[in-house]
């Protein structure tokens, strides 16, 4: 997926959770791990999208004088 895609996804994720916690606290929620699957997801995403966002930085001197 591109990162735009990866992106929209992590915001759709982030809604279904509101959603989730909202029938939690007025209705009964049929799948309690529901959430807790979402935010793993969400998680995931993020980490693939800060691994492409260090790779594509250029190498940088630890030294800083060379």
């Amino acid at each position: 997926m591109s990162t735009d895609e990866l992106e929209g996804k992590v915001q759709e994720l982030q809604r279904h959770v509101f959603d989730l916690h909202s029938q939690a606290t007025t209705e009964k929620l049929q799948d309690c791990r529901a959430a807790i699957n979402a935010r793993r997801d969400i998680a995931r995403i993020k980490t693939v999208l800060r691994q492409r966002q260090i790779e594509a930085k250029p190498a940088v001197k630890a030294g800083g004088k060379e």
